[in-house]
């Protein structure tokens, strides 16, 4: 069984907005994360009918590392994205957890639990705020959307285990 960690949290008063790093961040189901443009309905996302799953996005800190790695771009050569975990506009970077195997999974982050409702694809908005080739790079590991299901407080450090996991 698997156990990983919260490596950093981000949230952005506003669309488009700069992500800021916090150390810890109230988590509201049917909400989102206090202080994020989504909790607010401002995100660039906020308009659309389909909410569900935007209360919370995370984001393997293994796959932003890769991304230095070298990356193949469409003519065939390899190329180098740095971008930081926060740049990626995930709100939760971990470490040691398989995200993509948590979709319609409920796992908990520290005294949170959450339940995964699909990948966080990269979209053209984000390669717009960042750098050309980011949203061909994170295909398939750009992060999980989740749902909040109880309220609670998360910080940078704490645990993230699978429910019923030890911990």
């Amino acid at each position: 069984m698997w156990q990983g960690r919260v490596v950093s949290i981000h949230v952005a008063p506003e669309a488009s907005a700069p992500m800021q790093s916090v150390s810890e961040v109230r988590a509201v189901p049917g909400k989102g994360l206090e202080g994020d443009r989504y909790f607010s309905a401002r995100g660039f996302y906020s308009s659309r009918a389909s909410f569900g799953g935007r209360e919370v996005t995370l984001i393997e800190t293994e796959a932003v590392e890769a991304l230095f790695g070298g990356v193949v771009n469409a003519g065939g050569e390899r190329g180098h994205i740095k971008l930081s975990a926060a740049e990626t506009r995930r709100n939760i970077a971990t470490s040691g957890v398989p995200l993509n195997h948590l979709v319609d999974k409920e796992f908990w982050v520290g005294e949170v639990l959450m339940r995964g409702t699909r990948l966080c694809e990269p979209c053209k908005h984000l390669e717009e705020l960042t750098q050309t080739g980011v949203l061909a790079a994170l295909i398939h590991r750009g992060g999980l959307r989740a749902q909040i299901l109880n309220e609670g407080t998360i910080r940078v450090g704490d645990v993230i285990r699978p429910k019923g996991g030890a911990g």
